[in-house]
């Protein structure tokens, strides 16, 4: 037994020697296979190098062979195919590993020794080993559970790391997962027939449900020629068309699809390149600037893009004058995408050092709105101190704000390329600079002042391309088409009359009345208020919330009447204003443009009326002829209606002298009485006992005065007003005018068709007669045939003054000859 146990023993020995000198020929033969090199070689917690075959597993421990340099007859490995897919190279991994299916390691030695000794599996051939044996396989047990220890403790590690790693990956791919979510729902919904015609601009989804929700059916002609250059080619852009032709959002939704395209590219970067791809995002920092002339135009196009961008997260934010400055510096600090604002705040803003509104290194768009008034003489100097401002420019930033902008933010933020916008409804007047600027030659001479007098040097100044895009939409009169201008020539006295009439007789209907100087506004305004009628008046040097109130109350009022300077010219976009009157005319073309497309917008009717004094005529002729009208309507204007406007007018006029004469003494008395308590002074009283009584009566015979004429004046007022013919005894066929005449042939209608229906049951209203409620265009359509050629009046013009000429060239002759005669007569008498 003992000699069978040795011989046993011996050739368990002998097993595993040569077992052992078996696998180490294939672990050689192993490493001699050319392993690729092209997957990253990592460390583990403990300084191991480890390599995984793909990310997320981490079976196979050592190389990785590519699939051309894999053979099997030369390797002895069988390839997985194609269909047994992920789970048999996981089953295949286990068993060349070892593993069994709880996951542990087994011993080889262990395995072979076993097969080996124990053949018939009673377990004999282990008594028989010695105590050496026993204590080495002690030790190797050991050695085996730390490696197996060490081993799971690494793959634990492992599995952390490759966990992280995903979840990296997910939240990184987050956001654009989001975008392309929003973006499936929107092309998911099908857009309604009706905005069909939006199709063909290739608008983001995003952009075109924010447009379906806005309701408008199709886009304008303005608004497709900008789209397609501006939002795909990239250029800057002029643009020129009628007023209420939709220009806001002509650069608005360029501006918008911009940064929505950009959004996405920044998503996608950000799913592959994780961190890095924040240095290619522009968020907050200011991308779009756009500049008005006026507040109220400021307010306006700022709500335009807000309802626009309501989906999108897209800030926009307006900065103007009138309102609390620390808190539009609270809303800079949101850092809005957009900000909208009028030269003088945003400057002010600027010069204080405001960070939002200085960093413009990432600054995509600037736009002009309203150009032409931009470069108007004495006007807006604080916009050329922002565009030396803007990066880019040929001329190099003036003053001390270079020392504003940090050059660390400026070198870690992405500069971007700029788009400069120049709209308006009148730059078609500019003639050469369409032709300087399709010849590529927009470079003009600067003037010597520096200041930015003409849209050619606007353009220079703010870094405009030659290879801009001209879009001129505007015809040869410049007006919308469907404004009917007319005129009523009068005295400059009987002017307040004529308006009077337009007002009470034809005041159905918003109306505008454009005056140009303010001591004009409040005089209308004072008058119009004592005849009764609800007026809302606009100018300048109003605080800002007091404009913001009058605009609402015209907005709010069907039959408003606003009465503004020419701060309400410009882009203010008010729906059913039927009729703009010019109570004086403007100073020029673009202005009279501008005040008459308040009507007729986005494709609408409307009517523009001139009150035309002696004193206007030159000028109105120039205008006519700047707009290539060779002829104008005159409004039709009742003249048996004169007589009670006139007395109506009278009366107020009375009333509006006296209390003007009252509110000057007491704003008088008022004033010494504050600068003397200020100067703690005590004013002495002079007048004698007879002058106060006097003073009293005065007082209360004014006052009974003015009780008099009110009450004269609510009598009128509180009656229709009548022709002078009309009697109220009966009806007369002289008396009867064209409107009771038209009302007439209404009733007889109606009367007509109740007879055929079998009469009508209910009760009847009442109905006013001779209440005049057709609006100036209607009149205008009706009664106004009567035209003055322009063309004979300029020729008559040029006769005119021609003869005026001769006529001083005679005097002044005659006034030389004259002299000398005298001078003869003086010679003669000191020579005698």
């Amino acid at each position: 037994m003992v000699a069978g146990g040795k011989e046993s023993s011996s050739m368990v020995k002998r097993n595993k020697r040569t077992y052992k000198r078996k696998r180490e020929e294939d672990f050689e033969r192993i490493d001699s296979l050319p392993w690729s090199s092209s997957i990253p070689i990592g460390e583990d917690d403990e300084g191991e190098t480890f390599s995984t075959l793909f990310a997320g597993s981490g079976e196979l421990d050592g190389g990785f062979l590519s699939l051309e340099e894999i053979d099997e007859a030369d390797y002895g490995l069988a390839l997985p195919t194609i269909e047994s897919g992920i789970a048999e190279g996981e089953l295949k991994s286990k068993k060349l590993a070892g593993e069994n299916d709880d996951g542990d390691y087994e011993n080889v030695e262990e395995i072979i020794e076993g097969e080996d000794g124990d053949e018939d599996g009673d377990g004999e051939g282990r008594d028989d080993e010695d105590e050496d044996d026993l204590e080495s396989r002690k030790i190797k047990e050991k050695k085996t559970k730390k490696n197996k220890e060490k081993k799971k403790e690494k793959k634990k590690k492992k599995q952390k790391k490759i966990k992280e790693a995903e979840k990296d990956q997910e939240s990184s791919a987050v956001m654009c997962d989001e975008e392309n979510k929003v973006e499936e729902e929107v092309e998911e919904e099908e857009i309604p027939p009706e905005f069909s015609a939006w199709t063909s601009m290739r608008l983001h989804p995003l952009l075109m449900k924010s447009i379906c929700h806005l309701g408008f059916n199709e886009p304008t002609e303005i608004q497709k020629a900008c789209f397609s250059v501006a939002a795909y080619q990239g250029k800057d852009v002029i643009g020129a068309a009628e007023t209420g032709s939709g220009k806001t959002l002509a650069f608005g939704l360029p501006i918008l699809q911009r940064l929505l395209d950009e959004r996405e590219k920044v998503g996608k970067l950000y799913s592959l390149k994780g961190e890095e791809a924040k240095r290619y995002a522009a968020d907050g920092y200011l991308r779009a600037l756009i500049i008005t002339p006026t507040r109220e135009l400021a307010l306006q196009v700022t709500d335009h893009l807000k309802n626009a961008a309501k989906d999108l997260n897209v800030r926009v934010v307006p900065i103007v004058g009138g309102m609390s400055s620390a808190k539009q510096e609270r809303l800079l600090k949101g850092k809005p995408e957009i900000v909208v604002g009028t030269p003088g705040r945003l400057w002010e803003l600027m010069s204080a050092g405001e960070k939002h509104l200085v960093e413009l290194h990432s600054l995509s768009f600037f736009v002009l709105d309203e150009a032409d008034r931009m470069v108007e003489s004495g006007h807006f100097r604080e916009l050329q101190s922002i565009i030396d401002l803007l990066p880019g420019t040929d001329r190099p930033n003036e003053g001390n704000m270079q020392t504003v902008q940090s050059s660390d933010t400026v070198s870690n933020a992405p500069k971007k390329k700029r788009q400069t916008f120049v709209f308006s409804a009148t730059i078609a007047l500019s003639s050469d600079f369409r032709k300087k600027l399709k010849r590529g030659s927009s470079k003009s001479k600067q003037s010597s002042s520096g200041e930015v007098n003409s849209i050619e040097v606007l353009s220079e100044r703010a870094g405009m391309r030659d290879s801009v895009a001209i879009i001129d939409l505007t015809t040869a009169s410049i007006l919308a088409p469907k404004i009917e201008e007319s005129f009523v020539k009068c005295e400059e006295e009987e002017k307040d009359a004529y308006l009077y009439y337009i007002l009470s007789v034809h005041g159905q209907g918003r109306t505008i009345v454009f005056c140009t100087s303010v001591a004009a506004l409040r005089h209308i305004c004072a008058l119009l208020k004592i005849l009764g009628l609800d007026v809302c008046k606009l100018y300048s040097d109003m605080k800002q919330r007091a404009r913001l109130k009058a605009v609402d109350r015209f907005r709010a009022s069907e039959n408003g009447i606003l009465i503004a300077t020419d701060v309400a010219a410009r882009g203010i976009d008010i729906k059913n204003v039927r009729t703009v009157i010019h109570y004086q005319l403007p100073h020029s073309a673009e202005v009279y443009v501008h005040r008459s497309g308040r009507t007729a917008r986005a494709f609408a009717d409307g009517c523009s009326i001139a009150l035309i004094a002696p004193t206007d005529t030159s000028k109105f002729y120039t205008l006519c002829k700047s707009f290539s009208k060779e002829s104008v309507k005159m409004f039709p204007v009742d003249s048996s209606y004169m007589p009670a406007v006139r007395k109506r007018l009278s009366l107020a006029r009375q009333i509006d002298q006296i209390e003007r004469k009252g509110s000057r003494e007491k704003a008088d008395r008022t004033w010494l009485e504050k600068h003397a308590e200020a100067m703690e002074l005590e004013l002495d009283d002079d007048e004698s006992e007879e002058e106060r009584v006097d003073n009293v009566r005065q007082r209360k015979a004014t006052s009974a005065q003015l009780n008099k004429l009110q009450e004269e004046l609510n009598s009128l007022l509180s009656r229709p007003m009548q022709p002078k013919k009309f009697s109220g005894r009966y009806f007369a066929g002289a008396g009867v005018s064209t409107t009771m005449q038209n009302q007439f042939a209404e009733l007889a209608k109606q009367k007509q068709s109740q007879m055929q229906n079998g009469g009508d049951k209910k009760k009847r209203k009442l109905v006013v007669i001779n209440q005049n409620c057709i609006e100036p265009l209607q009149a205008l359509r009706d009664g106004g045939n009567e035209m003055l050629n322009m063309k004979g009046q300029s020729a008559e013009k040029r006769r005119d003054i021609a003869s005026l000429r001769k006529k001083r060239k005679e005097e002044k002759i005659g006034r030389r000859d004259q002299r000398r005669d005298q001078k003869k007569k003086r010679k003669l008498m000191a020579s005698s």
